[in-house]
């Protein structure tokens, strides 16, 4: 049997073992036999070239009627499942009586399949005469019913074949809708949405069915209910339950992409409902605070989506709720306000205001005071100090028993205690935190009150006002320099800070005009790097001329929720195409066509899978569509489950722009589920260049623990062309722009960055410095992540920095 169905459904007719299937395979009391039976009775031509019933088939009547009489129930459930798929009426007819007779099979199996069984041959172009009074009977069945299944094919029968019973069955058991089985209640809301669409004016006495459908269990259930009562009403009532039943899934469901798909219908509501879902609550202050909080860890988790969140960000800095529109108080962020204080404060107005606010938020000084009775006063950061004596020779004149002079020497111990820090009130300036030890902070505290000083002198014509304002800006940056020598706090000032703090005046001409001009010339720099980007971007093909187009933002969205409206929109594709008309083979394989990679990468590819009983044959279309000639380009498949690949494809040279194809068979050892996946490799010789922004090189230079020092020792004496030796010799990229290196000085740093294969980032920083006998002397640094990257390198760098080949 199995090799007779294996070729009738490869084309072959073979008429003449029909009879012997009769004689012999007939009379099997056997189910697998039986089934296998049932299946070739289905795929066999039933009629002739004339369209009528062949004689033989009436042999088979009797066989069927004793199956559904048949005392095993699954006999009588495959039969009946059998007879849903045919379509002659001369062989429906006679098994009628023992079709409905099974309706009230003692099974539900049986009952389930009959009521199928019955809908089926309703829907035949002569159903109505064959079973007359069929929507009642299923009607009445599905009143005293109690399986779930059975019920929910009954009222799928009623709804496709007999809406108006459908509708008084549902009208009738309006109270016991909520406790029916989940398959029911989705055909229940399928048949709200048919009616309401037909019949708006009755929408009332529905939305009440939906309603109480909102707090059943089932998570689909209560999905759909929502989507049915958007699209069915837009009263604010409706929208509430709609918007409370999203916001309920989004607490019970653990699926991301469940959570996706009721946000994007969130998304819809307020859109569409906006005065009704922007009322404020109670607790709309720390949600937008949580929100807040999501926004910016997003944020810097994933760096190329802060362009798009800032604008969100900026709408809450005035918000009422002080929590969501928390002050900023980043170091980091501090810096770049100040530098834009100092760089853009040009008039007399905004250099006295940006010196004003500056020493507003710094506080008032000093910035700690020494404590007189050992005790420390600040008791926010009280902490264990041992009180010290120390020896103090005193010379004062004494007055002797005889009334003279004299001279007395007198060692005393004076107790002191360590210096405190001035306690700090929640009033304090935002500045104030560098108390904690941010001298970076300090440094760029003290650059821009020195450039605004320096830019004060050349628009304040006061001389007095000048030096006061001088005096005032000295005292701060003593009172830092203080702060960071003393020992209050737990790590003292470093070099670095120290020296940038006491830079002198002498400089002026760099603080004022060097930077400014360095600043706009890496804005040029960052510019036309952009537009290069844009065009690289420009000459990738964001879709192909023969991409399908959506045309469902052209339909009226009213009364109709998402699926239903992109469902109508491919109903109206397929008559317009003819496709309900007739399906022709193009049309079959173009649905068997699945795209395996995406449009815009440089190879694509699609299979035509072609499925036998025990074969699957892949035809596999692969396209370069790149300007370079791939080697070697191979398809890797792999399988999982009862599938065996027969042979590897074989390797090809693809030229530009061409296509090949490629056909791989799959075996199957089995009808269970089996999973197919692979890649498609091959050579080329276009290396991408790296690419690293400087705020992710300082980031990774921050945070990548192995670190190998190379000292420089080579015999190039010129600066960049020991630096252009490194790059070629490592095949790294210079991150430091060529303007940075201009100009003869003596020194030279540069930082450079690769990535291997693996996606292993490597980063360099070269700092060199020309002797006065012309030799170079300095070290090259290298970090990466892992340790054999920074050991290969700078064994690589020891051996290739002398020069030569």
């Amino acid at each position: 049997m199995k090799k007779a169905i294996m070729l009738l459904q490869n084309g072959e007719t073979i008429p003449q073992l029909f009879i012997t299937i009769i004689r012999y395979v007939l009379p099997s009391m056997d189910h697998t036999v039986q089934k296998l039976l049932l299946h070739y009775l289905e795929i066999i031509e039933k009629t002739d070239s004339k369209g009528k019933i062949l004689p033989e088939m009436i042999l088979i009547c009797q066989n069927l009627r004793n199956n559904l009489q048949h005392p095993n129930e699954y006999i009588c459930g495959v039969t009946l499942r059998f007879l849903c798929h045919i379509c002659e009426t001369e062989i429906i007819e006679p098994l009628i009586p023992s079709i409905l007779s099974n309706l009230e099979h003692r099974n539900p199996y049986v009952r389930r399949n009959a009521i199928l069984a019955v809908n089926a041959i309703y829907k035949l172009p002569q159903g109505d005469s064959l079973l007359v009074d069929a929507p009642e009977m299923i009607e009445k069945l599905l009143s005293t019913e109690a399986d779930q299944s059975a019920k929910r094919n009954a009222f799928l029968m009623l709804y496709t074949c007999a809406q108006d019973h459908a509708i008084n069955y549902l009208l009738t058991h309006v109270d016991k809708v909520s406790d029916w089985g989940e398959s029911l209640q989705m055909v229940v809301l399928d048949l709200i949405r048919k009616v309401c669409r037909t019949n708006k004016g009755e929408k009332g006495k529905y939305i009440k069915i939906i309603i109480s459908l909102l707090t059943v269990t089932s998570a689909a259930v209560i999905f759909e209910c929502a989507g049915t009562l958007v699209s069915l009403s837009s009263a604010p009532t409706a929208i509430r339950a709609a918007s409370n039943t999203y916001c309920q899934l989004l607490l019970t469901q653990s699926d991301n992409n469940v959570k996706l798909i009721v946000l994007d219908r969130l998304d819809e509501l307020k859109a569409s409902h906006r005065d009704i879902m922007s009322r404020e609550l109670e607790k709309d202050g720390e949600y937008r605070q949580m929100l807040i909080q999501a926004i910016h860890s997003c944020a810097v988790k994933f760096p190329e989506v802060a362009g798009t969140v800032v604008h969100m960000l900026v709408d809450f800095l005035g918000d009422s709720n002080v929590a969501s529109a928390m002050d900023i108080r980043s170091a980091r962020v501090c810096s770049c306000a100040l530098w834009i204080i100092s760089e853009y404060c040009l008039s007399l107005s905004e250099v006295e205001s940006g010196i004003t606010v500056i020493k507003q938020c710094l506080g008032d000084l000093p910035f700690y005071l020494a404590s007189e009775d050992g005790e420390n006063t600040n008791n926010s950061s009280r902490r264990s100090q041992q009180v010290n004596t120390i020896a103090v020779s005193s010379k004062r004149p004494a007055i002797l028993a005889d009334g003279t002079y004299a001279t007395q020497s007198a060692a005393s111990e004076t107790a002191f205690s360590a210096p405190t820090l001035v306690n700090t009130t929640p009033n304090s300036g935002n500045l104030r935190f560098l108390l904690t030890g941010d001298f970076f902070l300090g440094a760029v505290v003290s650059c821009t009150l020195t450039r605004l000083v320096l830019r004060l002198t050349e628009v304040q014509t006061s001389n007095c006002e000048v030096n006061k304002t001088t005096c005032q800006v000295l005292l701060i940056i003593v009172s830092m320099l203080q702060l960071g020598q003393s020992s209050v706090l737990p790590h003292p000032i470093d070099n670095d800070s120290y020296d940038r703090i006491v830079v002198y005046e002498q400089i002026k001409k760099i603080w004022l005009q060097s930077c400014h001009e360095s600043f706009v010339q890496m804005l040029v720099e960052k510019q036309q790097q952009e537009i290069e980007e844009i065009k690289a971007k420009a000459q990738v093909l964001h879709a192909q001329p023969d991409d399908l187009i959506d045309f469902y933002h052209l339909k009226s969205r009213k009364g109709m929720s998402q699926l239903e409206l992109e469902d109508e929109v491919q109903d109206d594709l397929k008559r317009a195409t003819g496709e309900f008309i007739k399906e022709g083979d193009a049309a079959n394989k173009l649905n068997r066509i699945l795209q395996l990679t995406g449009f815009s990468d440089p190879v694509y590819a699609e299979a035509y899978v072609t499925v036998h009983h025990y074969d699957i044959v892949l035809d596999v279309t692969i396209i370069n569509r790149t300007k370079e000639t791939l080697q070697n380009i191979c398809l890797e498949l792999a399988t999982m489950g009862d599938l065996k690949l027969v042979e590897c494809p074989q390797n090809y040279t693809l030229a530009a722009e061409s296509s090949k194809q490629i056909k791989a068979n799959i075996k199957v050892s089995s009808t269970e589920t089996g999973v197919i996946f692979g890649n498609i490799v091959y050579e080329t010789s276009n290396v991408l260049e790296p690419v690293c922004s400087d705020a992710a090189y300082r980031n990774m230079w921050a945070e990548f623990e192995w670190e190998n020092k190379v000292v420089v020792n080579t015999a190039i004496q010129d600066e960049k062309e020991f630096l252009d030796h490194i790059i070629k010799s490592t095949n790294m990229k210079c991150l430091t722009p060529p303007s940075a290196m201009e100009g003869c000085c003596g020194f030279l740093a540069a930082n450079l960055y690769a990535k291997s294969v693996f996606g292993e980032d490597a980063l360099v920083n070269l700092s060199v410095e020309k002797q006065a006998d012309g030799e170079l002397s300095g070290y090259i640094r290298i970090r990466s992540k892992a340790q054999g990257i920074a050991l290969s390198l700078g064994d690589k760098i020891t051996l290739k920095q002398k020069g030569g080949a």
